[in-house]
């Protein structure tokens, strides 16, 4: 029996966009953006109050191995812009 099964994020199914696969783990990978866009229609939050909610609630939680993974989807352009106006 896996003690660390696949989880997914409730309710997000729309912002899937891969598996990642890694340590003999499976997890789901979302797109962080399109999650923050759902909340909007869903709820009819505002983009600040669905990104503290998804940070606050979903993206720095941890649930084992089999947590899913929340990106920011990018080109490379975006990435290399993004890398040199944030020192983070």
């Amino acid at each position: 029996m896996n003690d660390d099964p696949t989880l997914f994020a409730d309710g997000f199914d729309d912002a899937i966009i891969g598996l990642n696969y890694k340590g003999g783990h499976h997890r789901v990978v979302y797109d962080g953006k399109k999650m923050v866009e759902e909340l909007d229609k869903k709820e009819g939050w505002t983009q600040e109050e669905a990104i503290e909610w998804l940070q606050f609630n979903t993206f720095n939680a941890f649930y084992g191995k089999g947590t899913p993974i929340y990106v920011d989807v990018m080109t490379r352009q975006e990435i290399e812009h993004f890398l040199e106006n944030n020192d983070e």
